[in-house]
């Protein structure tokens, strides 16, 4: 598996050796990789753009989960594609070389559908290039390279898009939210009321697991979420009061966040800068956009219903941030 030192790669890494499966993770020298060992998992060292390190990390693999991936909401496509693109290519090469996969799941994301409000969108509406930040778009990229390889290869893979995932051992959303909110520095865009397509990364491990176990999946695309969702307000307010910090009051009007969004965009883009703005198109659809997938196909073939409801969820989640001396 790829991405084992991540947020849902460790997850999948754990729930594979609890079921008493035998688990080998590509690791990045350097990688903190202390639970992987307390958990028994192999590790071969390797990075997804060296090619010549992936052989090791496949041979004799008959199950793939592709966790990895480079993550932001900032720079350019070309910042993006060498790990999300080329580098899963490389990846489904070596597999297909290896020759002993029965099932690889490429997790991709809920992101590739149009940047727009969502109600109800399922499988059957196609990803949207247009208006999306640079990570986004190599997404997009990526799914079309794993189709391309089912159809031309016969590699036997399926893609699962989960929305925005939390849980414990979230270093990347959440430790900001935290940090802004215990300053007082969160507006909500427009009323909040708007719905997230929020994912805990227990449920998503679960559809994994489920896809895995069932081969008439090869070739299909899964949208994966709680299914109760969630508005932004409720998700904020929430993690405020779990943490022990004031929710927000304030708001900014939706036109203005939109409106703020794109001149934003604009300048910083202009001025070559390095560092996202501070609303930027990943921040507006995480605050801004009404965001309601259908989970239909997956509680059909996959048999798929989330098992951690919202409330314990997000509880474990701020526990194990608590744990960890990040409150």
């Amino acid at each position: 598996m790829t991405g084992a030192t991540g947020l849902v790669g460790s997850h999948v890494a754990e729930h594979a050796r609890q079921l008493g499966i035998r688990t080998r993770a590509l690791v990045r020298a350097g990688s903190r990789s202390e639970l992987l060992e307390q958990w028994g998992v192999e590790r071969t060292e390797g990075e997804l753009t060296e090619p010549a390190s992936l052989a090791t990390a496949v041979e004799g693999a008959t199950l793939v989960v592709h966790c990895a991936a480079k993550v932001g909401d900032w720079g350019t496509v070309e910042d993006y594609r060498p790990v999300n693109v080329r580098g899963l290519e490389h990846l489904l090469n070596a597999v297909e070389a290896a020759g002993t996969v029965r099932h690889l799941v490429h997790v991709s994301s809920l992101g590739v559908y149009e940047g727009r409000d969502h109600r109800g969108t399922d499988e059957t509406v196609e990803p949207s290039k247009t208006g999306l930040d640079p990570y986004t778009f190599t997404k997009i990229e990526a799914e079309k390279l794993v189709l391309r390889h089912i159809e031309q290869h016969r590699l036997p893979a399926t893609i699962v898009r989960p929305g925005f995932i939390y849980g414990p051992r979230d270093r990347a959303i959440l430790p900001r939210l935290l940090v802004r909110l215990k300053a007082g520095h969160v507006l909500y865009f427009g009323s909040g009321e708007q719905l997230m397509n929020n994912t805990f990364v227990g449920n998503l491990v679960d559809a994994i697991f489920a896809v895995l176990e069932r081969p008439q999946t090869v070739g299909e695309i899964f949208n994966v979420t709680d299914g109760r969702l969630v508005s932004k307000r409720e998700f904020i307010s929430t993690v405020a009061s779990l943490a022990g910090y004031p929710a927000p009051r304030g708001a900014i009007p939706l036109w203005l966040a939109r409106f703020l969004t794109s001149a934003s965009e604009k300048v910083y883009g202009a001025l070559g800068a390095k560092k996202a703005p501070l609303l930027n198109k990943a921040r507006f659809k995480f605050l801004g956009l009404h965001l309601e997938y259908s989970i239909d196909k997956a509680r059909r073939m996959l048999d798929y219903e989330p098992r951690v409801e919202f409330p314990e969820a997000i509880r474990q989640t701020i526990d194990w941030f608590r744990g960890e001396g990040r409150l």
